[in-house]
């Protein structure tokens, strides 16, 4: 393999990339299609170099490079074309034309000795010799280069733009440097034995598709993205080994142990040491160079967003923005512009950096064009790609409008479809471009800041209502605490008359439950004294009298019980600070129940955890919120039979008790749920329920510090959950 031809591989591989890569993205600019042709013009060459540096025939070299040669003097004209059309050069337009004539002369004379009459044979290859007009497309060559070289320093002087400038540095040192290595090629031609110098023009295009992608070079709104950095890295990399392979192929081919299995095992190794390391440390220089401080000043951007949301003061909101930008982007100017609604209009509410004075004085009215491209699209504006949005609004005033606002790009801040103002950022400091995961961070920052400045907006109404309301809530002080202390006074009465109005209704069936076991009890003990008195006091009883006797003591117990959770539930204290177990309170709220629901179709499950902790509360107030959900329960599956639930559990991790009556019953209606813990909201017909028991069981457990919750769906029950913070309250 000739390894003379590699570099002008490389350089071959560059211009096809960059012009496809130009061609495709372009949109059809003057300037980018001059740029595209120049790229042929360099394949072209190339081609030429690398075919003449590999044939054979001195004949068939000759008869390449004449036919290259006839589209090559083009790159004269063109070369100037482009540059005068890049750096916007308009008082010389007749150079351009003679170029472009002398070019056309010189062709005619490129498929004849006079321009080339053979080939001269390097170490290199074949190499074109100069006849007695070559010199000609040379001289011209090195003067365009030099000349255009010139202007784009004089650019380079008189820009002001670091964006600008530093677009004009990759071109100058990219494809002015590229001309003239490329227009030293006259040296071999000329007859001097020296290397091809156009032939390393990869170095300085590769300098140039670095500026393309990482300043936009050409305003096509495409800018460098890491996963592309990555993708030309490997095939960098790529390249290199199968470069190494060649070339250690090539210098141990004579050798015997290059055809053992060890030298390529060694190799091999070889090149994993090397290529591992060496692939990661140009990854770390890749994201040195392209995205230093992105990741930095993104994390910035996102925590203030957060922290923004959460202001309620304007001026904080403002200072925390315009900080936060200007010191993470690093921008020259930077302002937010608000909507004055009383005039309709925006104008600055902050101002930073460079020129802020002058951003103060601005006011943009519903005329503006820029508004009304915002208002429309409702996308930052961004002055580098501005020129090649089709728009239906005056570009020319659009821009005047940003250069008026310092402004390279212009991000709208929405609510609610309405445009509320806008963050103006001016260009950065370093002269890179916003790039699309900026704009997406700015576009995130700046709807975050909208909320909180309507947030501020209304906060700031509150406040000023409040100045105005001070006096006089300092004249009502007095009534309003002794309304509130009146209406606390009202809540207590209201729960201790409910709770004793249920009471009430419980007594009769609880006197009815203690008749049953007391009727048997008495019946019992009157026939044991019978039987004891007929066999006489000193006979043993009969074995029937003491399983009578038994039975009695059972049955008295029993009624104790009833008796004891009826004293416990109707017991009125307004202490919460005693020990109550959730378990008891359930069984006594379940006991004193019994009585109207033993006759019903219906099925009682209870599962108690053993282990369930004690809250601090007040047992009959708790007791009354058990009896009241349970009481719903059973009259919710009461009509047509069915099961009912009661659990309670421990909830470890936040230390509540939980309490869960679930019912298979009806269901609540979804439109119904929100109004049940309301007072006297009722479903229940006329004179069958006042509306105060869901009422006064959620302001129990709210004094007890815990919640209440109802799930349900219609037709498939409603789980009443009750959660009480376990120990001291």
């Amino acid at each position: 393999m000739n390894l003379y031809i590699l570099p002008p591989f490389l350089t071959l591989i560059c211009f096809v990339s960059l012009g496809l890569f130009v061609f495709f993205k372009g949109r059809g600019e003057k300037a980018n299609l001059l740029f595209v042709l120049l790229c042929i013009q360099g394949t072209f060459l190339n081609i030429d170099i690398i075919l003449i540096s590999t044939v054979s025939d001195q004949g068939t070299a000759l008869w390449v490079s004449r036919i290259d040669h006839l589209f090559l003097v083009y790159t004269i004209p063109l070369y100037l074309h482009f540059f005068h059309l890049y750096l916007n050069v308009k008082k010389r337009g007749w150079l351009v034309k003679c170029a472009y004539a002398y070019s056309f002369a010189l062709m005619f004379f490129t498929p004849t000795s006079l321009y080339i009459p053979t080939m001269q044979r390097y170490p290199f290859g074949y190499f074109a010799r100069s006849g007695p007009l070559y010199p000609l497309f040379g001289i011209g060559a090195v003067i365009v280069t030099f000349y255009c070289l010139l202007l784009i320093y004089q650019a380079l002087q008189a820009e002001s733009n670091s964006v600008r400038k530093n677009k004009l540095k990759y071109v100058f040192v990219g494809f002015g440097l590229m001309g003239l290595i490329n227009s030293l090629n006259i040296f071999p031609v000329l007859g001097y034995n020296v290397y091809p110098s156009g032939n390393f023009s990869f170095i300085p295009l590769s300098i140039f598709a670095f500026g393309l992608f990482r300043h936009d070079l050409f305003d096509m709104g495409v800018l460098v993205k890491k996963s592309l950095i990555y993708s030309i890295l490997i095939a960098f990399l790529t390249a290199a080994y199968a470069f190494m392979v060649t070339v250690a192929n090539k210098l141990f081919s004579g050798y015997r142990f290059s055809e053992s299995i060890y030298f390529s095992v060694i190799f091999f190794l070889f090149i994993v040491f090397i290529f591992g390391p060496l692939k990661t440390k140009v990854q770390v220089l890749v994201d040195r160079v392209f995205f230093k401080g992105k990741y930095d000043y993104q994390r910035t951007i996102k925590d203030v967003s957060r922290v923004i949301a959460s202001c309620l003061k304007m001026d904080e909101i403002m200072e925390r923005l315009m900080d936060t930008v200007m010191n993470a982007m690093l921008i020259k100017t930077g302002a937010v512009f608000l909507r004055e609604p009383e005039e309709n209009i925006l104008k600055p509410y902050i101002a930073r950096g460079e020129d802020a004075d002058a951003v103060y004085k601005i006011r943009l009215t519903p005329e503006s064009p820029l508004l009304q491209i915002l208002r429309k699209e409702r996308h930052p504006i961004e002055r580098r790609i501005l020129g090649r949005k089709r728009l239906e609004f005056d570009r020319e005033m659009i821009l005047k409008e940003m250069e008026r606002l310092r402004a390279w790009l212009v991000v709208p801040m929405v609510v609610k479809e309405d445009l509320n103002g806008l963050i103006i950022l001016g260009e950065k400091k370093s002269g890179d471009s916003y790039r699309p995961e900026d704009i997406d961070l700015l576009m995130t920052l700046a709807d975050q800041s909208a909320v909180a400045i309507e947030n501020a907006h209304a906060y700031r109404i509150i406040e000023d209502l409040n100045l105005n309301l001070e006096e006089k809530i300092k004249k009502r002080t007095q009534e309003l605490e002794k309304a509130l202390l009146e209406k606390e006074r009202t809540q207590d009465y209201l729960i201790r008359s409910e709770s004793l109005s249920a009471v009430g209704q419980l007594v009769a069936g609880v006197a009815h439950e203690l008749n049953n076991p007391l009727a048997s009890v008495i019946s019992l003990i009157q026939s044991a004294i019978e039987d004891i008195e007929r066999n006489g006091a000193r006979a043993m009883p009969h074995e029937d009298v003491v399983d009578d006797l038994r039975f009695s003591l059972k049955e008295l117990a029993r009624a104790k019980d009833i008796v004891l959770s009826l004293l416990g539930l109707s017991r009125q204290t307004q202490t919460y600070t005693e020990a109550v177990n959730m378990n008891v309170v359930v069984k006594d709220a379940l006991r004193v129940l019994y009585n109207q629901y033993k006759h019903l179709d219906l099925n009682i499950a209870e599962e108690y955890d053993e282990n369930l902790p004690d809250i601090s509360g007040n047992y009959a107030t708790l007791g009354q919120v058990a009896i009241n959900i349970i009481q719903n329960a059973i009259q919710a599956v009461s009509d047509n039979g069915g099961k009912i639930m009661l659990n309670t559990s421990f909830d470890g991790s936040k230390r509540r008790v939980i309490f869960k009556c679930q019912d298979n019953g009806s269901g609540i209606p979804k439109d119904i749920q929100k109004n049940i813990f309301k007072p006297f909201f009722t479903t229940k017909q006329v004179g069958k329920g006042t509306g105060l028991g869901l009422y006064i069981c959620h302001e129990i457990v709210r004094r007890h510090k815990g919640t209440i919750a109802v799930t349900s769906e219609k037709g498939k029950g409603t789980i009443f959950t009750v959660a009480l913070n376990a120990g001291q309250v």
